[in-house]
Parts: C-alpha cells; structure tokens; sequence
C-alpha cells in the first residue's frame, strides 16, 4: 500500500470511524492515462453509521469531504460505495 492509500484509510477511519474499509488501488489498469505510474485511481467500498438515514449522494459528499486533499491532488478517480451497517452492496 503506498502513501496516497494509507493517507486516504486513515482520513476515513477519522472521519467516518467505519466498521468495513476495503481501498483498492486500480491505477494499474489505466496504463497510458496522464496519471499513470502513481496512485490515481481507487474503488472503495465503506461501511459506516455515519451513512445511516442518507441518501447515496449525501453519502459520497461525506467521503469527498473527508478526502478533499487527495481529490484535489493525486487522486484522479475514485469509485465509492458507501453503505450503512446491514445493507448490502452490489
């Protein structure tokens, strides 16, 4: 895991305190964009009490909020799925 990774766990796990965290670094699989070679794409799957009673999209402005450095740096693209104890994702 490297530094944006770790940067990215930790500020959620302040923000949100998540029960479920998984961050997949998917900057492998997109070879030839300007962004390549550095942690700039990531699929995240998060499970918190603090998405409870939100919508999808008050949901991912939670998350955005808590990672405005790196979207506003390194990270490129970053897919979110941001669910509440007991719900399952798909």
């Amino acid at each position: 895991m490297g530094d944006v990774a770790r940067a990215i766990e930790n500020k959620l796990a302040a923000a949100l305190s998540p029960s479920k965290l998984e961050l997949r670094d998917e900057s492998a699989r997109h070879v030839g964009h300007t962004h390549a070679g550095v942690e700039s794409h990531f699929d995240l799957t998060i499970e918190s009490a603090a998405f409870a009673g939100l919508g999808r999209l008050a949901r991912q402005r939670l998350v955005m909020s808590a990672l405005a450095e790196e979207l506003g740096g390194p990270v490129h693209a970053l897919s979110i799925r941001a669910l509440a104890p007991g719900e399952r994702g798909g």
